[in-house]
């Protein structure tokens, strides 16, 4: 199944994203490459392959790879404002989304 010009215009809408006359073939393009490495993953034959809680399992021990969980510095004013402008809703430097459990 190939993306079109128009499923990439619904993608970005879903999406809430921008994309610009100009950006739409290569989006197309990159959408389709990834569609095309999952046909390729679906093609490989897992019969009789047991699932593995983890893909490093198989390696190593699985903590040892995994990083330190710490807080990310914090964005300044200037960086906030510009995410802040992608919000369709906020209040008080928050997104608000609508209500999923009343």
């Amino acid at each position: 199944m190939a993306i079109t010009e128009q499923d990439v215009a619904r993608i970005a809408r879903l999406a809430r994203i921008e994309i610009s006359p100009d950006q739409t073939p290569r989006t197309q393009a990159e959408l389709n490459g990834m569609l095309g490495l999952i046909q390729q993953l679906q093609a490989v034959d897992t019969a009789g392959i047991e699932p593995m809680a983890h893909p490093l399992a198989a390696h190593q021990e699985i903590k040892l790879r995994l990083r330190d969980d710490k807080a990310a510095p914090t964005q300044a004013p200037a960086q906030r404002e510009a995410l802040m402008r992608n919000a369709p809703a906020q209040d008080g430097g928050l997104f608000l989304v609508p209500t999923v459990i009343e």
